[in-house]
């Protein structure tokens, strides 16, 4: 197969995948490491570097137009940052130390989980509570706008949110995925945000959290510029037109149709893990 050939169907997968990770809210990251391991052959290292770039480059302009529209909750994001992105420098070196074999299985364990999340509805745990002693101090109370104008909201156990993002950025380094499942626990159910502003607050964050273990995966050589320049391309096509089209459509049934694929493609990774043939 020619390069540009390559190339070619590599944008195709990206773009798919990107398209279904902005449809679903769980980031094309979840597809892409499986589809280039599975469906192409990539070493499982230089798929996540490609991931990894995908992530920053889908993120970057989303995260800029959130801020403009005011949903992003900025002090939150930049605090909770601090713990994502620990936790990707731990897991972008953990990655270097254990088998492909076990991160194959890991990411298969991720898979699982986010096809829970996407089967099932999100509840909104929205409170009015500002009493949270760390959300005070640090001034993490905000608004978002509606329909009816701006709407207050408050942040809650926030060292619990911490923790979990701390998990979540160790996931990001470890698997090359924006860890949109962990975070939806931490910020949707644990500190209790409103929809739109653990989501764009996550993308916020996703940003900065891939760029720091991206740097790990490229000292170790494992970003190809070949490889990163079709994935990025692709995702973010993908990204953008999901993002329009998820106005107009029922998401519903794509969410249980991509529950279903990221299903399969745990259990194929699980497989190829256990036969050695990752």
């Amino acid at each position: 197969m020619h390069a540009a050939e390559l190339s070619g169907l590599l944008f195709v997968g990206a773009f798919a995948a990107g398209l279904l990770g902005a449809l679903t809210g769980l980031g094309g990251g979840m597809i892409i490491v499986p589809l280039l391991t599975i469906g192409f052959g990539v070493n499982i290292y230089y798929a996540i570097g490609a991931s990894l770039i995908s992530v920053i480059a889908t993120s970057s302009g989303a995260a800029a137009a959130y801020v403009k529209e005011g949903y992003t909750n900025i002090r939150l994001g930049m605090f909770l940052e601090i713990a994502t992105t620990i936790g990707a420098l731990v897991g972008a070196f953990i990655a270097g130390m254990v088998s492909t074999n076990f991160i194959a299985i890991v990411f298969a364990g991720v898979l699982l989980y986010s096809a829970y999340l996407s089967g099932r509805p999100r509840v909104e745990h929205l409170t009015l509570d500002m009493s949270d002693r760390w959300a005070q101090q640090f001034r993490m109370n905000s608004t978002y706008p509606t329909a009816e104008g701006l709407r207050a909201y408050g942040v809650q156990q926030v060292p619990v949110g911490f923790a979990l993002m701390l998990l979540a950025g160790v996931l990001s380094g470890l698997l090359g995925i924006g860890s949109g499942a962990v975070k939806v626990l931490a910020m949707d159910n644990a500190m209790h945000l409103p929809f739109k502003v653990s989501t764009t607050t996550s993308n916020f964050m996703i940003g900065v959290t891939a760029a720091a273990s991206a740097g790990v995966y490229l000292r170790r050589g494992y970003i190809d510029p070949g490889l990163s320049f079709a994935v990025m391309l692709g995702v973010l096509g993908g990204a953008l037109l999901g993002s329009r089209l998820l106005v107009v459509i029922h998401s519903g049934w794509l969410r249980r149709v991509f529950s279903v694929v990221i299903v399969g493609l745990a259990v194929e990774m699980v497989y190829k893990a256990l036969t050695g043939r990752i």
